[in-house]
């Protein structure tokens, strides 16, 4: 009898079924959907308070905390009003709310329309490698015309 895993042994992981986790959050498109820009902000708000575990009120009560000023549920449901227009979320709070909510979607919300992502800072290490992984690959083909015109005996 062969030694090994047993195919039904449920306390083995399978290697194969590991996915990286996603270093960029973006809200579901079709959830944030709109035909203008300030819309798009307040579906975002209201996404992020739908998808939060606490409640609006707790939300406000320690986004206050944290700014040093009132914000109430009210002015929450306002933010996350695409009817109300004339209350679109100042940035400020925008961050208080990725604060206590811990929602990052919302400033990747803003970084998409410049093509820009938020990563953790963990990864920005990587990032370098990968930026120089790129100026190595062109330098190497930068020498390697180089050394092909010297060989045949011409300059550039």
């Amino acid at each position: 009898m062969t030694q090994g895993r047993d195919r039904h042994d449920a306390r083995t992981g399978d290697l194969l079924a590991w996915e990286p986790q996603q270093l960029v959050t973006r809200f579901d498109d079709h959830r944030v959907r709109t035909s203008t820009l300030r819309a798009r902000i307040a579906r975002a708000v209201s996404e992020t308070l739908t998808d939060s575990e606490r409640t609006r009120q707790d939300i406000a009560e320690n986004m206050s905390i944290w700014l040093g000023e009132e914000v109430t549920k009210n002015m929450l449901d306002a933010y996350a009003s695409e009817a109300r227009s004339d209350h679109t979320i100042p940035f400020l709070r925008l961050l208080a709310l990725v604060h206590v909510t811990g929602d990052l979607r919302l400033m990747q919300l803003g970084s998409d329309l410049f093509e820009h992502s938020v990563i953790d800072n963990r990864y920005l290490t990587w990032v370098e490698v990968g930026q120089l992984a790129d100026k190595k690959d062109e330098l190497e083909k930068s020498f390697e015309a180089a050394r092909r015109n010297a060989r045949k005996g011409s300059r550039p």
